[in-house]
């Protein structure tokens, strides 16, 4: 718990530095998007500061009690403190572990998301679409904006692939618990006998990057223009206005032809391929330090298998949880809320034990 406080705190000395570089004052989106993350911690710090300043406090007055040269009178009033100081704390400390549960300082990102149809041919790639038509449908509920910067639709309306952004208030906060393997059992619409088919797609979910968090040398970047394919229309087709993005360095390959501007479909592409650079980054990071991280709920771990959809039981399993519901039909159409706050809750409570949550979940089938 403390080193996600002081986390914060550094975090919010560096937001309040950057409020005062030229750089950032000139330019009025980051200002925007800088000063709002500095408000997203500003209760938690100053809670946090409070409290170390009570602990001070104890630790000061114990120093007093114990020390044998101090006068019986010196030693009561002493005492007082101590006590006081005690409850102070251990007030702050409570609120603290609240603030921490709904503070997170990456929640306010946008995202980029990809789908991807895993085992299960067709159907997965049916699924697949299932899985981005819930996901929209859940951002429409919120008030957020969802653009696609490119697919790979299949004959009959799956997706082999499709990566979109999804831009909004909390937007991160609440989607990184979807990250992972998503398995379907129903039904297949390519199937005539009746059997029930799985299949799986995999989730990703990557909070967009600032310019001033991740450095990308645009010259290990290859820009390619070609010409869109696919649904948009001859005009679309026409002009070369799709962008594909090659990172040397690591091979990360990106493309972009949902827009008709050029310009866009490489705006979109380098947001897409800065935020999967600088998950790689930090994903290489963290399998250096501890595993317990990725055993948790909000790991983000997409080799994870979190959640069936039994369409035969009108039933949804998180596995990470334990928690089992019997409302897919409802769940797919974007009413997701219950699922994420239970997520939420677990997350939080996980993190602040410095525990596994999810390691005891009942792997319902």
């Amino acid at each position: 718990m403390l080193d996600r406080l002081y986390e914060c705190e550094n975090k919010y000395e560096e937001l309040e530095h950057l409020l005062t570089e030229p750089e950032v004052l000139s330019d009025s989106e980051r200002y925007r998007k800088t000063a709002t993350e500095l408000a997203s911690l500003r209760e938690t710090v100053e809670t946090f500061r409070a409290y170390k300043a009570a602990v001070a406090e104890m630790e000061d007055a114990e120093t007093v009690m114990n020390d044998p040269e101090s006068d019986r009178d010196f030693k009561m009033l002493a005492e007082e403190q101590m006590l006081s100081a005690k409850q102070e704390s251990e007030r702050l400390k409570a609120v603290l572990t609240e603030l921490l549960k709904a503070n997170d300082p990456s929640a306010n990102r946008d995202v980029v998301m990809e789908i991807r149809a895993g085992t299960g041919g067709e159907e997965a790639a049916l699924f697949a679409a299932v899985l981005f038509r819930m996901y929209t449908k859940y951002a429409e509920g919120r008030g957020w904006q969802v653009s696609v910067a490119d697919s790979n639709e299949t004959e009959i309306g799956g997706f082999k692939e499709i990566v979109f952004t999804v831009e909004g208030k909390g937007v991160y906060g609440r989607m990184k618990y979807e990250s992972g393997v998503h398995r379907v059992q129903r039904v297949p619409q390519t199937e005539a006998g009746g059997r029930i088919h799985t299949s799986a797609a995999t989730v990703a979910v990557f909070p967009e990057s600032d310019d001033d968090e991740f450095e990308l040398d645009p010259n290990e970047v290859d820009v390619d223009t070609y010409r869109s394919g696919g649904a948009g229309g001859q005009h679309i087709n026409k002009t070369e206005s799709a962008i594909r993005l090659t990172h040397r360095p690591t091979g990360i390959v990106v493309t972009c032809q949902d827009q008709r501007s050029q310009i866009k479909n490489k705006e979109r592409a380098f947001k897409v391929l800065r935020a999967r650079l600088k998950d790689l980054y930090e994903s290489e990071k963290k399998s250096s330090e501890s595993q317990d991280r990725k055993n948790q709920v909000g790991s983000g771990d997409r080799s994870q298998r979190i959640r069936t959809y039994n369409y035969t039981q009108n039933r949804i399993t998180d596995h990470r949880i334990g928690y089992t519901a019997y409302y897919l039909t409802e769940f797919v159409d974007g009413k997701l809320d219950d699922m994420i706050d239970r997520l939420s809750a677990a997350d939080g409570a996980d993190r602040l034990a410095g525990g596994n949550a999810g390691d005891d979940a009942n792997d319902q089938d």
